[in-house]
């Protein structure tokens, strides 16, 4: 398998003096959806930022087998679609299809080929009908997944995914997660939503205070209660769901749930 990231002894520091990563080493696999858990300040999103440059620590960072540097970042930026945590920082045009067209245009994209990209990243998220629409005019959920359409005009191999079910309806959030399902992409997802991991990734990164403290088996780690509340997290609902049904092997049950195609509802 592919390796598509590959971050060694990666260390930032914001300028104020706070330290948000401290010698990350972080390997991701071509297909992979992975999980980023972990407290509030835990170094989440300044991770997802190391992914196409946005932001530079001190360490190696390597994307697709390119390191993250010089000539390398306008390419890797096209390669990695950074979806913000919310959607008015990402979008800024007067209309949807200009928004969604503005990656294609600054890929030097001709008028056809733009045009197309914008219709199928639209297809993609089932919103084809809002290409003349204002974004801001959107509702929140609306335009979440008009962000990931931003990104997914692109063509990129890998997202990277901040909080992207936070502060949405239920209708809205499972939506979210049906078209996580259907995008074949690899996928990076800072997230507080453990339930939306169950149902989303099969492998967790817990961070706390800048470094990675588990990395493994989303049915492992979610189901490791003490692990979880040491580092200020409550495991999903349906984990507690099965203590209280009885299932001595709460793993095993999560994963074999989890598998499950009427599970993903």
């Amino acid at each position: 398998m592919r390796k598509v990231i590959e971050i060694k002894n990666l260390e930032y520091t914001y300028p104020d003096g706070t330290k948000a990563l401290n010698g990350v080493d972080l390997e991701v696999f071509e297909g992979e959806s992975v999980a980023l858990i972990g407290p509030n300040g835990a170094g989440k999103s300044t991770l997802l930022l190391h992914l196409n440059g946005i932001l530079n620590g001190n360490g190696s960072v390597k994307i697709l087998g390119r390191d993250l540097m010089g000539k390398n970042i306008r390419e890797i930026r096209n390669k990695v679609g950074i979806v913000f945590q919310d959607p008015d920082n990402q979008l800024f045009s007067p209309t949807v299809f200009d928004d969604v067209a503005f990656g294609p245009i600054n890929m030097g994209c001709s008028q056809k080929m733009v045009k197309e990209k914008v219709k199928d990243a639209l297809s993609q998220i089932k919103m084809e009908e809002y290409k003349d629409r204002c974004p801001h005019h959107l509702s929140f959920g609306e335009k979440k997944r008009i962000s990931l359409a931003t990104v997914l005009s692109m063509n990129p191999e890998i997202l990277a995914l901040d909080e992207p079910t936070s502060n949405l309806d239920p209708v809205s959030r499972r939506n979210m997660i049906r078209l996580f399902h259907e995008l074949k992409l690899t996928k990076v997802i800072a997230t507080h939503d453990m339930e939306m991991v169950s149902e989303v990734c099969k492998r967790a990164i817990l961070l706390s205070q800048g470094r990675i403290v588990a990395d493994g088996k989303v049915s492992e780690i979610l189901t490791n209660e003490e692990l979880l509340k040491s580092h200020g997290l409550d495991p999903p609902p349906l984990v507690r769901f099965l203590k209280q049904m009885g299932y001595k092997d709460i793993s095993l049950s999560l994963k074999e749930m989890i598998g499950r195609k009427e599970f993903i509802r």
